[in-house]
């Protein structure tokens, strides 16, 4: 393939895409912009997938299971040798903030995409990022320390404040979050926290913290150059979720005062330079809707699901400085007091699941995938096509749809139609719940949070229930 390649594309070399699906697709998208050949690793299930036939080349890892595939350190970096790849760039999930990954990776002579791996270990601790977070002037919630054996729950519990949440020390994307509301709760919500904390990261660790009743969920898109220098590419409102989990993000957010949208960035800033933080990386905020304070949630060393519409809004390409950056180009017109942000950008994650059973996945293979035809303001992320199956081993996302316009009303408008445009047939999806919510008037009017699904779910999921 002929390449027209940017400055530094030789000193990286070819990039080994670390995931697949979407952000898969993604990546080889932003290699090819940069000059440099991308290589998928692929399981079993996915021999003829999108990410596959996107890259240059591709490497079988081995069966459709992740821990025998895709979570397969050995597997992956083998992978990259094999295929003369010099970099390894991770996406989001499986190995992304897996902090021994990223040290195996550059211990294999090859460069990590990411941050250095001492600060993916310390952010993937929610306790030990908190820390952090407090020492670069972040406000924090009220929180327990780790529940470990001698401590005694309830009166962690009582000294945090009711309503609370247990959460896994190091865990993510709200995997066995659980919300507490009166002690005789407390000791159940523990346990299963434990137990789906073990499953799902291999440390059963969990923390107490303050719940706040109407929250809204705002971070901030950071990026750092590892010498202490960083910037910010202003905020995402991401409150609309179900299980704790994003299926609507914006930038800007609505409705927030712009002195507390400078703070938020601010802070965001002062953790990114405080850790010397290198490349794309978020800082999650929890965003008391009745009092407007805000307070640190956690720190995503990678790239996010969401970053399309910050890219919307900016016009900068994230993952194209990904590679800059680890390429050794000092990334010079990346300065403060130009970015800017224009117009509003909306994203909406389809998925395969049914919403009138609590989004329960529901795979199967597509008799009809349709979307509309992508434009200046539409962009369809997917790694799936017609006649493709969605499968019980990975997430069941289907695609992003991002849509941008000149002010909030013109992007929800837009996104309305294109969702309406898309057709979804041999399984179920959550399209219609995400055609009734973008019609929503309270949704309409920028009044999210983070329980509006719970609120308002049943007229969203059967329009035509009590």
């Amino acid at each position: 393939m002929t390449r027209s390649s940017e400055p530094g594309a030789d000193a990286l070399g070819a990039v080994l895409v670390a995931n697949r699906g979407e952000i898969a697709c993604r990546i080889h998208r932003a290699c090819r912009a940069f000059g440099v050949p991308s290589i998928a690793v692929y399981s079993d299930a996915d021999a003829e997938a999108l990410h596959v036939r996107e890259a240059d080349d591709a490497v079988h890892l081995g069966p459709a299971k992740p821990a025998e595939s895709y979570l397969d350190q050995a597997k992956v970096i083998d992978a990259a040798r094999r295929s003369g790849a010099r970099a390894i760039h991770p996406g989001y999930g499986f190995l992304a903030e897996n902090a021994d990954f990223a040290r195996a990776v550059e211990a294999a002579g090859l460069v990590w995409i990411g941050p250095h791996p001492d600060t993916v270990e310390a952010m993937a601790d929610k306790e030990r990022a908190r820390a952090r977070a407090e020492a670069a002037g972040v406000p924090v919630l009220p929180a327990s320390p780790r529940l470990e054996d001698g401590l005694d729950p309830a009166a962690l519990a009582e000294a945090v404040g009711y309503p609370l949440i247990v959460k896994a020390a190091g865990g993510g994307g709200g995997i066995g979050m659980r919300r507490v509301d009166a002690p005789d709760e407390l000791a159940a919500a523990v346990t299963a926290t434990r137990t789906m904390a073990e499953r799902a990261f291999g440390n059963p660790a969990v923390f107490l913290e303050r719940y706040v009743p109407r929250a809204r969920h705002v971070e901030v898109q950071v990026f750092g150059f590892g010498d202490g220098r960083a910037v910010h590419l202003f905020e995402r409102e991401c409150s609309i979720q179900r299980r704790f989990q994003k299926i609507v993000e914006e930038a800007p957010a609505p409705g927030i005062a712009a002195p507390v949208r400078a703070a938020m960035a601010e802070a965001a800033v002062a953790l990114a330079e405080r850790e010397r933080y290198r490349g794309a990386g978020t800082v999650e905020f929890l965003y008391d809707d009745d009092t407007e304070a805000f307070f640190f949630l956690e720190m995503n060393t990678r790239i996010q699901v969401e970053h399309p519409v910050t890219e919307m809004i900016t016009g900068r390409d994230l993952v194209l400085l990904q590679l800059r950056l680890a390429a050794g180009d000092p990334c010079a017109d990346l300065v403060q007091d130009v970015i800017e942000a224009t117009g509003h950008a909306v994203e909406v994650r389809l998925y395969a699941e049914d919403p009138a059973r609590n989004f329960l996945p529901s795979p199967g293979r597509f008799e009809t995938l349709v979307f509309p035809e992508a434009a200046e303001h539409l962009r369809i992320e997917t790694g799936l096509r017609q006649g493709d199956a969605v499968t019980a081993f990975y997430d069941p996302m289907i695609a992003k749809l991002v849509c941008h316009g000149q002010d909030r009303g013109t992007a929800l408008e837009r996104l309305g139609a294109a969702l309406a445009a898309t057709r979804i047939e041999g399984l179920a999806s959550n399209r219609d719940f995400l055609v009734r919510l973008m019609a929503h008037p309270e949704f309409a009017a920028g009044r999210t949070h983070t329980a509006f699904v719970e609120h308002h779910g049943p007229g969203l999921v059967a329009p035509d229930s009590p």
